[in-house]
């Protein structure tokens, strides 16, 4: 049963000065409580279903833009941009290049690094809240300063400490000492032969439990999504890291399917 075709202009002879957008009104019941579930029901019977998808569609003309609409214009798989100029001071990395070289083309982009400030016996006493970088640790374990297997006993010692406070403050969701032992100890041994992988040698990182880390599994912070998507390789953000010799501490904590970003979660706790 066709309904009435129309027929659309093509793009070329579309007035966008004169076009003017406006808004549809859709009809559809708003519905809460025993209603929504009785709804939910209906829209699953195999018999009823079916017709009250069908009216609620032809109401809010879905049938009409769906199957009654004819486009003269060849659909864009890809979006398309106008030429740019190149910008100043601005790199692009290339998605085919290897991690290694991506990583030290864009520290080039850096400002040269000065440990002056950073490991003086009276840097802690002038600036209380300093911490860390990346590029502080990478100076630290070519220094000599310290190594990979140090450091991950303070890292290991943190997330237990916050595991066993009551309440407790559950920021992993996986976390394996030994695991992480090993990796910090091979990230040590090769700065002890002089060879670190890049910058992000002996870098800790914690990934989000929607983010493949194998071994562990990803369960998006729930309980259930593991029996249904088992993991098998490391997510490619995860591969990239690891041959930049990246240190994975675990599965971070999250909001439940990450629908929320403060971390509440019901099944793990607050982390």
């Amino acid at each position: 049963m066709g309904g009435k075709v129309k027929a659309m202009a093509p793009v070329e002879e579309v007035d966008v000065a004169a076009a003017r957008y406006e808004p549809l009104v859709l009809r559809a019941p708003r519905l809460t409580g025993f209603s929504l579930r009785a709804f939910v029901w209906l829209l699953e019977s195999p018999l009823l279903g079916p017709l009250v998808t069908s009216v609620l569609k032809k109401q809010n003309n879905m049938t009409q833009m769906l199957q009654h609409t004819v486009i003269p214009d060849r659909p864009m798989f890809f979006p398309e941009f106008p030429p740019q100029e190149p910008e100043k001071g601005v790199v692009i990395l290339g998605e085919d290049r290897e991690p290694v070289e991506r990583v030290e083309e864009a520290l080039q982009c850096l400002t040269p690094y000065d440990p002056s400030g950073r490991f003086t016996s009276s840097s802690d006493e002038k600036n209380p809240f300093l911490y860390w970088k990346i590029r502080d640790f990478a100076h630290a374990y070519r220094s000599g300063i310290t190594t990979p297997s140090a450091v991950v006993e303070h890292v290991i010692a943190g997330v237990e400490e916050w595991n066993n406070k009551k309440p407790p403050m559950p920021m992993l969701i996986y976390f394996d000492a030994d695991d992480l032992r090993k990796q910090a100890d091979a990230s040590t041994k090769r700065f002890a032969q002089g060879s670190p992988i890049s910058v992000l040698d002996g870098i800790f990182f914690a990934i989000k439990d929607d983010i493949d880390c194998f071994p562990y599994p990803s369960k998006s912070a729930t309980t259930f999504f593991d029996k249904i998507r088992p993991v098998e390789k490391d997510a490619v953000l995860v591969a990239r890291l690891r041959k930049c010799g990246v240190i994975f501490i675990g599965k971070a904590n999250m909001h439940e399917l990450g629908i929320g970003v403060t971390g509440n979660n019901p099944n793990y706790g607050y982390g």
